[in-house]
Formats: C-alpha cells, structure tokens, sequence
C-alpha cells in the first residue's frame, strides 16, 4: 500500500462536501491503491453538523480513509496536505452587490492563502470550487508566495460536464462519445461553452460535433444559453445550488490534474492566463489544457471563430474586472489592518 496522502476539503459540513468526500474516500480521485487521511475545515457554528459527517465517514467503513481531522482552525486543516478543495466561500445572498460578495470572500481566501504558505506541501494542487472561484483562486494564489501559481486553479469542469451532457443528449448519444468540449473564461454566466474543437464517435466513426449536429444558431444560441444558465435552473428546481454535479465535477477536474489526461483529449481547468487566445494575462481564466506529470499545458494554436473571439472577450473583461475589484478590496483591508 501507498503512503498516506492528506487532503483537505472546506465547508466540508456543506452540501458539495456531503457528495465530494464520499468520492475521495472510495478512491474516486487519486486512486483505487492510495490511503487518504482527510481534514475537514469548516465555520465553528457548522461544529455539530461536521461531527455528523465524521460518524457518517467511519459508518462507511472505507478502506483507503486511513484518518479523519475535523477542524474549525485553518493552519491544521492545511497542515501537509497535497490537495485542496477550497468548497467554503460566502454565497451570493439577495440584494449583494458583487464588491460586498468578493469582500466577504477575499478574507476567507486570504487566511487559506496564508496558512497553505505556511503549512501545506509545497506541491500542492488547490482547487477552488467555492464561487466567484476565478477570482477566489487568485485571491488565494497571492497570499501563497511559496506555492507556484501553476498549483492553484478553478473549477469550469462542471460547466464543461453540463455542456457535454446537453450535445450528448442532442445527439441521442451516452456523454462517452463526446470529447473536447471547452469552457472559457469566467465559471460566471459570461462563460463561453464552445463545441467548436469537440469530437464525437457515431458508430465507430469519430467526426466534429459541428458537423454532427450541423445546426449553428442551436451551437451559438441555446446551447450556450442552458448551459450558462444552468446553475440557476437547477437553483430554481432544487431550491438549492447544484451539489452532487459539483462534487463530481470537483472529482473529474483533480482526478485529471492527477492523473493526466489521455492522448489527443484536453480539459477545461481555470487557471493562470499567460495571454494565450487574447485572454486579459494574470487572470484565472478557464483553458482547454492537456495534462502530463501533474502539470497542466493550455493546448496551443486551436482556430476561434469570430463569434467565439467575441465571447471571449466578453468573459475576459469581466475576469479583469473582477480582478481589480478584489485587489482595490485587498488594497483597503491591507491598510485598515
């Protein structure tokens, strides 16, 4: 057996959590061989329910959960671990205006920051679901000098599982045939769900799923619009936000940072922009990206058309308005400290 790996999961007395932790324990993520011991952080008013969810974990009797550490402290929950998966943000109540929403979330993903910098492997792959993830995760990166950028990332890859499901479906197709759909930009209703570049098998043949569906105002029209609208419809549905989708997209999204992706697929991943396809540079901005050796590359050189260069822009624009937004927060806090 391997040695342990420990890995952190926040607002782990949530309902994302509630799914995610299950999936990891059973091997899911980082492999049917290798033990986990994993913390969980939350609030201390979500004590109680946290401690459900520790009985909860042992009553499943998983053999690769070698250790549960339930805290409310962040410099234990990130103590040596090799992976995080930042679920816990402030949620959008009715009324906030984005600034007061980012407010709230830059001193939560500030003092994770600092207590990965501190206390976390310095190879540790972070995840960050918890909403606005593009700008949390950048948030987070920069209290984390120690850590490379590149370690740090956000979560499209629900997105990209909403938007593969919605052409499998049109197809009348299991969502295995479908291959290289992209998300960029912003995990915001801005993104741009794009089947321009994506494959799909038909009895044995591969072919684009442009051609495959040959219907170009349903590609630019509504379904990009389900698929950015998504979460709200299943918010309206549900009475809740996504949960279950989320932890398995969270699972898809690090198993493949793992793990690697296979020859010729990519996947969607938010992370650091070095520019590529006219993006704004020094945002997270979500790519299509192969990965090797735990390290992720944006694929190079794919065509855009000129609908697809407008979307991006759109989603670009709003990343790098978040962006200064969350750094004018930053600005004040730092000097009301």
């Amino acid at each position: 057996m391997a040695e342990p790996i420990r890995v952190v999961v926040t607002g782990a007395a949530g309902q994302i959590a509630y799914s995610l932790l299950y999936m990891i324990a059973r091997g899911e993520v980082f492999g049917k061989d290798q033990p986990i011991v994993l913390h969980l952080l939350d609030i201390p008013p979500m004590v109680g329910v946290l401690e459900g969810v520790v009985m909860e974990l042992a009553d499943c009797a998983l053999p690769l959960l070698v250790g549960v550490v339930p805290t409310t402290t962040p410099d234990v929950a990130f103590a040596d671990v090799s992976a995080a998966f930042l679920v816990g943000a402030m949620p959008r109540k009715e009324g906030m205006e984005r600034k007061d929403l980012l407010s709230a979330n830059v001193k939560i993903f500030r003092s994770q920051g600092q207590a990965l910098d501190k206390f976390a492997k310095k190879d540790v792959k972070v995840l960050v679901v918890g909403n606005p993830a593009n700008t949390n995760a950048l948030v987070c990166s920069s209290y984390a000098p120690s850590i490379p950028r590149e370690n740090f990332s956000a979560m499209t890859r629900l997105d990209q599982n909403r938007a593969t499901s919605q052409i499998a479906a049109k197809l009348g197709l299991p969502t295995s045939a479908v291959k290289n759909i992209i998300i960029w930009g912003n995990h915001s209703s801005t993104q741009y769900p794009d089947a321009g570049q994506a494959k799909v098998t038909v009895n044995g043949t591969v072919k684009s799923v442009v051609d495959a569906i040959n219907d170009t105002a349903f590609l630019q029209g509504s379904f990009v619009e389900t698929v950015q609208k998504r979460g709200a419809t299943v918010i309206a549905a549900r009475k809740m936000s996504s949960a279950m989708s989320a932890a398995k997209a969270a699972c898809d999204h690090m198993h493949d940072w793992w793990n690697g992706t296979a020859p010729g697929q990519f996947v969607s991943m938010g992370v650091f922009s070095d520019g590529s396809y006219d993006s704004p540079k020094d945002v997270i901005f979500s790519f299509p990206v192969e990965i090797k050796n735990k390290q992720w590359k944006i694929v190079p050189g794919l065509t855009l058309s000129d609908f697809a260069k407008t979307k991006l822009s759109v989603t670009g624009k709003e990343l790098q308005e978040e962006k200064d937004e969350a750094l004018s927060v930053l600005d004040s806090n730092v000097s009301n400290l």
